[in-house]
C-alpha cells in the first residue's frame, strides 16, 4: 500500500505543478478562457464568466491523457 500511495503523492505533485505552469504561461495563450462558446455577463460591478468551451476543450484533452496512461 505505501508504494501506490507514494505513486499518487508524486503523480498529484505533478499534475498540481503542471497547472502552475499552465497559469505562469496564461499570458502567452491569450485564447485560453477566450473562445467563442465562453460567456460573460456583465451587469454594473457584477461579472460573471462561465468557461463553458475552454472547460470542454480541457476535459477533452484531460480524457485522452488519461486514457494514454491508464494502466
Amino acid at each position: 500500500m505505501p508504494a501506490s500511495f507514494g505513486k499518487t503523492l508524486i503523480a498529484a505533485g505533478l499534475l498540481i505543478a503542471a497547472v502552475g505552469v499552465v497559469l505562469l504561461l496564461s499570458d502567452k495563450f491569450g485564447w485560453i478562457g477566450r473562445l467563442p462558446g465562453d460567456f460573460t455577463f456583465r451587469k454594473g460591478n457584477f461579472t460573471f464568466y462561465f468557461p463553458l468551451a475552454t472547460s470542454l476543450i480541457v476535459s477533452v484533452l484531460l480524457s485522452i491523457l488519461f486514457l494514454l496512461f491508464r494502466k
